[in-house]
């Protein structure tokens, strides 16, 4: 009976523990117009994620800047808005254990030409200025990010039927 309630009792703390951690993907427009959304998609749920929010949009220039605000003193902001306002994105929260480490390590370095093949920016890209996804760089990050781009009633909550077999 102990052992019942111990084994159940861990469950729903790992259960709770995996659902904790939310991140955010976003397909750049470069990604939209070569068609690999789904082959993004796809990596991160064969990985395991669990995608709460998904949407296709087309952000306005503050959106943007608001998303960027911490690149807003680089040279190369005002192109990187520009090129990201030029066409669709797709945006994302996934969800799952350490999905915002393991998300920036599916997606490979910034550059794709120090990104190992394997990772989507090693497979799909060679130019930094087309390197296809944006992905969250910290916990916190992930939660302005999600906020900014999905209203609380656009994240959704469930249990996975791939739970049990994704998670010990």
């Amino acid at each position: 009976m102990v052992a019942t309630l111990l084994h159940i009792l861990s469950y729903f703390s790992k259960m709770a523990d995996a659902k904790e951690e939310r991140t955010f993907i976003m397909v750049k427009p470069d990604g939209v117009q070569r068609g690999i959304v789904g082959e993004i998609i796809k990596r991160f749920e064969n990985r395991g994620y669990k995608l709460v929010a998904c949407k296709m949009c087309r952000p306005s220039k503050e959106h943007l800047e608001k998303h960027y605000a911490d690149l807003s003193k680089k040279p190369f902001f005002p192109g990187l808005i520009q090129y990201m306002s030029s066409g669709p994105v797709v945006a994302m929260a996934w969800e799952g254990k350490e999905v915002v480490k393991m998300g920036r390590a599916m997606l490979g370095a910034t550059n794709p030409l120090d990104s190992n093949p394997g990772t989507i920016r090693g497979d799909f890209c060679i130019d930094v200025g087309r390197n296809i996804c944006h992905g969250s760089d910290a916990v916190e990050s992930a939660k302005k990010e999600i906020g900014l781009w999905f209203s609380a009633e656009e994240l959704q909550s469930y249990k996975s039927c791939e739970f049990e077999w994704v998670y010990e």
